[in-house]
């Protein structure tokens, strides 16, 4: 924990405030005040906002800062990881066949995160597969390259777990709970909860049936959204502080 919480730039600290914040908003004196216990100087959480805004990660206005659009999308798929929409699995799998990767390699590259960010496991080159229990609606980048189609598996917890390695990504779910359980103060708990969502953003988001026992999924939301409820609550304070 100590080594992740040295690797905490003031960067890092603004834009996780900011990405967990609804609305993605907060004044200069609010993000130093979110950001004191963490060690930073108010002086370079002004040099870091400064860069935030001539990168395009933020826009800042009369009343404060906000996330750029770039990062409001990103903020969109990191809500989708916490409340992902599900629906009844009724044994069908979403299967798309690669009819067409490109001919250079980013392209290739960004076909494949584009899948993997929409929860699809590959199973071999060029087959990608998940149950179809997410209400997902695929890039037309996707879409114009894949054929999709529906098929049934007769062992689809065995082909789950070729798909994803479960009992792992269990492993470091269960030690990020106790990493927030146990951490001391709020910088400590802030980098339980950056993990948290990293995390959670690779959940395949499987059916229960489908699922190992004891599968800490639910509990990482839960515990992530306590910690961004308190996190919140003491901006607004900070807010009714400024405006008094």
């Amino acid at each position: 924990m100590a080594r992740e919480l040295s690797r905490m730039t003031a960067r890092s600290v603004l834009l996780s405030v900011l990405l967990g914040a609804h609305p993605a908003w907060a004044t200069a004196s609010q993000l130093q005040r979110l950001t004191a216990d963490f060690g930073i100087k108010e002086s370079t959480v002004r040099v870091a906002l400064t860069r935030l805004v001539s990168a395009g990660d933020l826009v800042r206005s009369a009343d404060g800062y906000r996330l750029s659009d770039r990062l409001l999308a990103r903020q969109g798929r990191q809500d989708a990881a916490m409340h992902p929409r599900v629906r009844p699995w009724e044994g069908s799998w979403t299967t798309l066949v690669i009819t067409c990767v490109g001919t250079d390699a980013r392209t290739r590259a960004v076909l494949r995160t584009t899948l993997q960010d929409n929860r699809f496991g590959e199973l071999r080159e060029g087959l990608w597969l998940r149950p179809d229990n997410l209400q997902m609606r695929l890039p037309t980048d996707v879409t114009d390259r894949v054929r999709v189609l529906h098929a049934r598996d007769d062992a689809p917890g065995e082909l789950a777990a070729r798909l994803w390695d479960l009992p792992a990504w269990a492993r470091t779910g269960e030690r990020l709970l106790d990493n927030m359980a146990t951490a001391t103060d709020t910088a400590g708990r802030f980098v339980a909860a950056a993990g948290m969502v990293r995390h959670l953003l690779t959940d395949p988001v499987l059916p229960d049936e489908l699922l190992p026992a004891e599968w800490p999924g639910n509990a990482l939301r839960n515990s992530y959204a306590r910690f961004a409820d308190q996190l919140a609550a003491r901006r607004d304070s900070s807010q009714l502080v400024e405006a008094t």
